[in-house]
């Protein structure tokens, strides 16, 4: 099976000549799913979520989407009021639910959580947060899926920091969710918010569990150029490809590859 992970496209401060080039390349991939892991947009107004909705309709379907800490609105007194009273609204009118979204294929069983918040009790509202409630969900829904199944969690936020990475996520209750995850047998924890692709295992369970992000395709780089990740899975292996956009085309920047269970 074949995934597409994007995250962090940022409209309103899209990279334009990338966005348009991975129209194509997705296109021409015909991946199974199209994952979108949350920052669609970059300061959650509705004319940058239009756009994301216009573009993610000249993608093929099918497609799980979930919103990042960027996907509610913050600048202006009366987007702050929509902030707080339907942070969501308008990530919901156009992508769903945006919390809990579900799919599933041959062979693959596919859950989200929201870990953004509109509000938070600490300074930093970017920063991501998981409760009990969406842990336990996650793994009620992944143990009644066949055992043979690949499971694959998407959020915005990184649940562990990662080692190296430009900035944090310090996500509450995170850590809590990993260990969790991992000992319900997921496989992926699909993410973006730090801009930076990556691979790392989660030090719980019997170590096949893996947190994977992908880049940017904004003007926001940290550290990569501008790219998303192309996941191909057979029974026994996983390999990420995490592609960059320089010279004007799409190129392979870094690959993993890892042992399923």
């Amino acid at each position: 099976m074949k995934l597409v992970q994007i995250s962090d496209i940022h409209f309103g401060g899209e990279n334009q000549e990338a966005v348009e080039a991975a129209t194509q390349w997705i296109r021409d991939a015909a991946p199974d799913l199209v994952v979108v892991a949350g920052d669609l947009t970059l300061d959650g107004k509705a004319t940058e979520f239009d756009a994301a909705a216009a573009w993610l309709e000249r993608l093929p379907d099918p497609m799980l989407v979930v919103p990042g800490n960027h996907d509610t609105p913050f600048v202006g007194p009366g987007e702050l009021w929509t902030r707080f009273t339907r942070p969501w609204r308008r990530f919901s009118e156009r992508f769903g639910l945006e919390d809990g979204a579900e799919w599933r294929g041959p062979g693959i069983t596919v859950t989200s959580i929201n870990t953004a918040r509109a509000a938070q009790l600490r300074w930093n509202w970017s920063k991501g947060a998981v409760s009990r409630r969406q842990i336990r969900r996650v793994c009620d829904r992944l143990a009644a899926a066949p055992s043979e199944d690949l499971k694959v969690v998407v959020c915005h936020h990184p649940l562990m920091e990662v080692l190296g990475g430009p900035m944090t996520a310090r996500v509450r209750g995170g850590v809590d969710a990993a260990n969790r995850f991992a000992h319900a047998s997921v496989d992926l924890v699909l993410s973006g918010h730090i801009h930076l692709p990556f691979v790392t295992t989660v030090p719980f369970g019997d170590g096949k569990t893996q947190l994977v992000g992908s880049g940017t395709l904004s003007l926001r780089e940290r550290g990569a150029a501008p790219g998303f990740n192309l996941i191909d899975a057979d029974s026994g292996c996983v390999r990420v490809t995490a592609l960059a956009y320089e010279r004007g085309r799409f190129d392979v920047w870094r690959t993993w590859a890892f042992d399923r269970r």
